[in-house]
């Protein structure tokens, strides 16, 4: 039996009077994206008054739109046997400990060997729920702690708590430079008016809040914790650029390779040739959806990391042993 759309009235709030219909319904509907919403409207799922409304079309504020939700096509993404380290799992989450270099949905240029396709080879009951349970993205170099849905109640519930901030996501990254102290960037983000892949902080972006504290300083690098209050895409990697501390690696925000005077050959390859962002969620705590129970995932960095920290560690420890400036 063909399942029937989904189908609901979304009412529009007073506080988005005069913006685009596709952007408020965003807003709104933040599990789907924009381009998703458009194409929508475009195919008359979205009415008001019964008649198709163009993405471009400004609200008032309070109007009523139906909404009648595509269903999902079990043929558009195909399960594969992709390793998967499932630190965490009942009938409601799935927790898992991303790798570097993983996708996490289908797109352009990756419509297979993603976290997606390896989730429903998983758990093929996946396929019935949209972008089978996903509700947070981690970028495809960023490891890391993610939390999935395994049925509806959950999904919608860990929307509402991504959306009131109440799920704590931690973050270690490495960056180039040595900030003073930690500190909370409170900078709007957007995208890049010319570079589509890039995001950038602009006026014209949605409010973006990181709090950082620095964990360990070396002589031209630091260790920094970062916590999301805000999830925009790349978020901590475009706010720790804008206040001039790139993380290590990172080829789109990044900075030119920073070595340490006297850097040893050995470091010197670890820098070099460390081709990701250097940043790892390393911490993951909410409440469980059906029990109310908080409930928390701690996990250390990956082995490339590491190496790299403690090579840091090693450069700073010996250049202390000199008895040289200690001025770092």
């Amino acid at each position: 039996m063909t399942k029937p759309d989904t189908q609901f009235n979304l009412d529009i709030p007073q506080s988005l009077e005069g913006m685009r219909v596709d952007r408020a319904i965003a807003e709104l509907l933040p599990d789907y994206s924009r381009a998703t919403i458009q194409q929508w409207l475009k195919d008359g799922h979205i009415l008001l008054h019964d008649k198709r409304i163009k993405p471009s079309e400004k609200l008032h504020g309070g109007e009523q739109l139906a909404v009648s939700v595509p269903r999902i096509q079990p043929s558009e993404w195909r399960a594969q046997n992709i390793p998967l380290e499932i630190i965490y799992q009942d009938s409601d989450l799935l927790v898992l400990n991303k790798p570097a270099g993983l996708v996490v949905h289908p797109g352009a240029g990756n419509p297979e060997d993603t976290l997606l396709n390896g989730l429903l080879y998983f758990d093929a009951a996946l396929r019935l729920l949209p972008r089978a349970g996903i509700v947070h993205r981690l970028d495809k170099d960023t490891s890391g702690l993610m939390v999935v849905a395994r049925s509806e109640m959950a999904r919608q519930h860990l929307i509402e708590q991504l959306k009131d901030h109440s799920v704590s996501r931690r973050y270690l990254a490495l960056v180039t430079g040595v900030p003073v102290t930690g500190e909370t960037i409170n900078q709007p983000i957007g995208r890049h008016r010319f570079d589509r892949l890039r995001m950038t902080v602009t006026e014209r972006g949605k409010p973006s809040i990181t709090h950082t504290r620095i964990k360990q300083k070396y002589r031209c690098h630091a260790l920094i914790e970062a916590n999301l209050e805000t999830g925009r895409t790349h978020q901590i990697r475009v706010h720790l650029s804008w206040r001039g501390f790139p993380l290590v690696g990172d080829s789109l925000y990044g900075a030119r390779l920073k070595l340490p005077v006297g850097a040893t050959p050995a470091l010197i390859e670890l820098l070099s040739g460390f081709k990701r962002q250097a940043l790892h969620a390393t911490g993951l705590t909410l409440q469980h959806p059906r029990s109310g129970e908080m409930l928390d995932w701690q996990r250390d960095v990956p082995a490339d990391m590491a190496q790299l920290i403690n090579a840091l560690a090693q450069d700073l420890a010996a250049y202390r042993e000199t008895g040289e400036n200690e001025q770092y």
